[in-house]
């Protein structure tokens, strides 16, 4: 399986454009907050039940860790219109749409969209998936629905986002795009695709378990679901706790390896591989600690590698963390099985 093409993360994320960034992020959180009191109480996003126990407040939002799967969740949450609200208007997007993405596009394509691109073309292949159709929900800049565009494999590529500017320069480049909530949009009975993919999606989610049967349903019998997520159990996450970057506003659920396999499997799919491909974990510490966010004291260890050796072994130690299901970013391909008939 073709992994990642290394990079850092100031070749996807322009140092130029962090404190923009950050002020974005802080607009947004605080717009969020002014409908707190409508957030709502969920049991786990992946077991369902309803057994906790509390592990830290950010940014007012209470994260909880399922006593069961070990799943962190935020609870109480935004309700789906909230969401739908929320990411229709945001200032962080507007702003990634506009500025960094713009100014990140040629080595996102490079080290990110093309290898991505591979990877899928590769997991069809090898499972036989015919190249019919390919639904991206969450396309975003479109980046990925390009490159697989340029492949020429797929006979129709539809993408669906969210945000409405973000929907607009995907039709500006000539991709197929509804807009909205794929939990909302209405498909035609006979509308069926052979592979489902959403990257970065399913940790902003509402209701994980709802969105996987819809991709359930729009997927061809022996269809493929691909998706990527943050791994609670990932190196940066366990380091880091709620320091982690991807601890923030937007994020609602953090599966790890065995409890995503739990809701992937509990609507219907069988799962096909469970992977941790990421390249910025070590960095992503390492950045945390130069910036005296974080430090490394009781660490000696992870200071020898993230600090006083990094250059010799930056690299190796994140490829280690990749090769043994150790990354924060986390990859699941799954086969529709169409015996079992979606959620029980």
């Amino acid at each position: 399986m073709k992994e990642n093409a290394i990079f850092k993360e100031s070749e996807i994320r322009p140092s130029e454009t962090r404190e923009e960034s950050k002020i974005r992020d802080i607009i947004d959180t605080g717009r969020l907050l002014t409908r707190r009191n409508e957030f709502v109480d969920v049991p786990c996003p992946a077991c369902q039940k309803n057994s906790y126990n509390f592990k830290f407040l950010k940014n007012q939002l209470r994260y909880l860790e399922c006593d069961s799967c070990k799943t962190l969740y935020v609870s109480p949450r935004p309700t789906p219109e909230i969401l739908s609200w929320f990411y229709s208007n945001s200032a962080t997007y507007e702003f990634w749409n506009k500025v960094v993405f713009p100014s990140s596009e040629v080595k996102r394509r490079e080290k990110i969209f093309k290898p991505r691109v591979e990877r899928i073309l590769e997991i069809c292949k090898r499972n036989s998936i015919k190249p019919d159709s390919l639904l991206e929900v969450g396309c975003a800049f479109g980046s990925f629905c390009e490159e697989m565009k340029g492949t020429g494999f797929f006979n129709r590529i539809l993408g669906i986002e969210a945000t409405a500017e973000l929907a607009e320069t995907c039709r500006q480049k000539g991709i197929e795009v509804k807009e909205g909530l794929i939990e909302d949009i209405d498909f035609p009975s006979t509308e069926k695709f052979s592979v489902v993919a959403n990257f970065e999606v399913i940790e902003h989610l509402f209701e994980p378990k709802h969105f996987l049967e819809k991709c359930f349903g729009l997927l061809d019998q022996k269809g493929i679901l691909v998706l990527t997520c943050p791994n609670i159990d990932g190196f940066d996450m366990k380091v880091l706790g709620s320091n982690a970057p991807s601890i923030d506003h937007e994020h609602l659920n953090y599966f790890s390896p065995d409890s995503i396999r739990i809701l992937v499997e509990k609507v219907g799919f069988k799962i096909l591989e469970i992977s941790t491909p990421g390249n910025l974990d070590a960095e992503l510490v390492r950045q945390k600690v130069l910036s005296q966010e974080f430090n490394l004291d009781g660490h000696p260890f992870l200071k020898e590698i993230l600090i006083n050796n990094w250059e010799s072994l930056g690299e190796p130690f994140q490829k280690f963390l990749a090769d043994n299901s150790l990354s924060s970013n986390m990859w699941v391909v799954a086969q529709k099985n169409s015996d079992l008939i979606g959620a029980t």
